[in-house]
C-alpha cells in the first residue's frame, strides 16, 4: 500500500519483474491466452495473479480470467520472490491488542512487513513468528501470521495480524470491501488547499517510471483519500501566502500502493522526507531542519486503525501517538512560527 498497500496493490512494489506480451487477436478465454503468452507461468498462477491485481491491458488492471481475450499488451507484475519459510527472530513489538485470532501493533519504521529481496530478515513476519509461536495456524502446513495489509518499511504505526485462517479471511474481507477505519498522520511541505478536501483519482504504475505510482487520467484503480490540514507551520506575515509546511489527517477510503504519498504530491504538498514522491525542494528552513535531524524517510505514521473483530463481531479502534521522530521534527516545525 507505501503507507498503506493491501495485498491487491502489493504486487506493484519496488523489486517487481515485469513481463510483457503482445496478444495480435483475441477470442479464447483470457486465463487460457495469457498461460498460452506466459508459457511460464501455469494456468492457475495465472488466475491467481488476476485476482491479485497484477495484470493489465493496455494499462487497464484485470482481475477474472473468464471473459474473453481481446488484441493488445498485456503486463504481469510478478511479486518479488521472498523466502518461504521465514525464521523466527526474537524481536521486541509493541503490541496493542492481541487475543486467540488477531494480533495489532504499532509498527515502528525501518521494519518491513515481510521478507522480500535485500531485506530477508529482521522483518514483522519475522517477529511475529516468534512472539505468536504455536498459536500460529498452518496454512499450507506452514505456520505463518496473515499479512493482510501492509505499511511501507519507512512507515510507522498501527497494524492488524491474522493468527488464524478464519481471522485471516474476515480481515481479508474487510479490507476488500474498505469497512475500515484508517488514518493517518503527514507532515508535508506547505500546504495542501483547501485545508479540508475528498482527494479522488485513479492510481497505477507511472508511465515514465515502473518502479513509482502516478496519478492517472483514463487506467488505474479508483482512490479516494480525505484530508483535513490540522496545523501550519511557518506562515509568512503576507496575507495568502503559503506556509513552509503543514501536519495533514489522511482518511483511507481505498487503499492503493503509495495512495497518501501519492495524492499528497499531486496537491503540491509532497510528504517530507519522501525519497520518491518529494520532488521539488522545501522551504530552506525546512531542509534545514531534516537535515540536522537526520530525517531520512517519509513523515507518515498510520495512527488510527479500526474495525469489527472478525470472529467475535467486537468493535475495535487503536489510536497510537507520533513517533519520536516524527514528534521531533514537528517540534522543530513549530519553531518557524
Amino acid at each position: 500500500m507505501a503507507d498503506e498497500i493491501s495485498p491487491q496493490d502489493e504486487v506493484l512494489n519496488e523489486g517487481a519483474d515485469i513481463l510483457q506480451a503482445e496478444l495480435a487477436s483475441g477470442g479464447a478465454r483470457l486465463d487460457k491466452a495469457l498461460a498460452e503468452a506466459f508459457p511460464m507461468l501455469s494456468r492457475a498462477r495465472i488466475q491467481n495473479l488476476l485476482a491479485e491485481g497484477a495484470i493489465s491491458h493496455n494499462g487497464q488492471t484485470l482481475t477474472s480470467g473468464k471473459g474473453k481475450a481481446t488484441p493488445g499488451l498485456y503486463e504481469i507484475a510478478l511479486p518479488p520472490v521472498a523466502p518461504a519459510d521465514p525464521e523466527p527472530e526474537n524481536i521486541p513489538l509493541n503490541v496493542l491488542y492481541e487475543d486467540a485470532h488477531l494480533i495489532v501493533i504499532d509498527k515502528p519504521a525501518g521494519m518491513a512487513s515481510h521478507p522480500a529481496p535485500g531485506c530477508e530478515t529482521g522483518t514483522l513476519v519475522n517477529a511475529l513468528l516468534h512472539h505468536c509461536g504455536a498459536s500460529l495456524s498452518g496454512i499450507g502446513g506452514v505456520a505463518r501470521p496473515g499479512i493482510v495489509h501492509r505499511l511501507d518499511k519507512d512507515t510507522s504505526g498501527v497494524m492488524v495480524a491474522a493468527k488464524t485462517d478464519e481471522a485471516h479471511q474476515g480481515l481479508s474481507a474487510l479490507f476488500a470491501t474498505h469497512d475500515i477505519e484508517r488514518t493517518y498522520i503527514a507532515l508535508v511541505r506547505g500546504c495542501p488547499s483547501p485545508d479540508r478536501d475528498r482527494i479522488e483519482t485513479l492510481i497505477g504504475r507511472s508511465p515514465h517510471d515502473r518502479k513509482k505510482m502516478a496519478v492517472l487520467k483514463s487506467s488505474g484503480r479508483n482512490a479516494i483519500t480525505d484530508y483535513v490540514v490540522q496545523r501550519k507551520f511557518g506562515v509568512p506575515a503576507k496575507a495568502g501566502a503559503a506556509p513552509m509546511a503543514s501536519r495533514v489527517a489522511c482518511t483511507l477510503h481505498t487503499g492503493r500502493t503509495h495512495q497518501i504519498r501519492v495524492h499528497m504530491a499531486s496537491r503540491g504538498s509532497p510528504l517530507l522526507g519522501d525519497p520518491v514522491y518529494g520532488s521539488g525542494a522545501a522551504a530552506l528552513p525546512v531542509r534545514q531542519a531534516l537535515e540536522e535531524l537526520d530525517f531520512r524517510r517519509q513523515a507518515l505514521h498510520a495512527a488510527i486503525l479500526g474495525f469489527v473483530h472478525p470472529v467475535t463481531r467486537e468493535p475495535l479502534r487503536f489510536e497510537t501517538d507520533l513517533p519520536q521522530d516524527m514528534k521531533t521534527l514537528e517540534d522543530r516545525l513549530t519553531m518557524l512560527d
